[in-house]
């Protein structure tokens, strides 16, 4: 019974946070709008990422965190993810949300919560291809997208992918991904497991 009664405490501990709280929140909405309409709005990712600057630059989320801890952390889930809209493969609401996640948790914990939503997205990737049955042309066209920039990047000096180079097998809403990856990895933290 015990067991049970910290288990909640500590769960409640991490809702209860304002920023890690809102954060959720955020993701929550976020995934919601990205199921619904394969899009996630400006508002959102933009109101996030406003209020994890603000928020973090006011209350540092410990004593020798300078005013650079959260927009590194924006900067580098911006960047992480920018080539993955460069080639096609996400949305630019995607790349924003995971900014607003760097935003709200810092460099390190960025680094971890991407590792938890690319494990999560690729999941994600083969269950749809399971249930839609395309997963011979899934990775068919995973194989032809890295020999194709293998080859350009040998010849040009830059991996390249010409757009609409290979049929597309459908839409992932990614948003959900990174909703459930952060999740994860809040939770797995909460819990002092990573």
């Amino acid at each position: 019974m015990d067991e049970t009664a910290s288990f909640f405490e500590l769960l409640g501990m991490l809702v209860s946070n304002p920023r890690t709280g809102v954060l959720l929140a955020l993701l929550v909405a976020a995934a919601v709008c990205d199921y619904r309409s394969f899009r996630i709005p400006n508002l959102i990712t933009g109101g996030g990422i406003l209020f994890a600057l603000v928020y973090n630059t006011i209350v540092p989320p410990y004593w020798h965190a300078g005013w650079s801890w959260a927009p590194a952390g924006m900067l580098l889930g911006f960047g992480a993810m920018l080539p993955l809209y460069a080639i096609g493969v996400m949305g630019a609401g995607d790349v924003k949300l995971m900014a607003m996640v760097g935003a709200f948790l810092g460099l390190d914990a960025t680094l971890y919560a991407l590792l938890f939503c690319i494990i999560t997205a690729g999941i994600a990737a083969l269950a749809f291809g399971l249930r839609k049955r395309v997963m011979g042309r899934m990775l068919a066209n995973a194989g032809g997208a890295l020999h194709a920039m293998l080859w350009s990047a040998i010849a040009c000096g830059k991996p390249q992918l010409a757009p609409g180079a290979m049929p597309s097998v459908g839409k992932l809403a990614y948003g959900i991904s990174i909703a459930f990856g952060t999740t994860s990895y809040l939770v797995a933290q909460q819990f002092n497991l990573v």
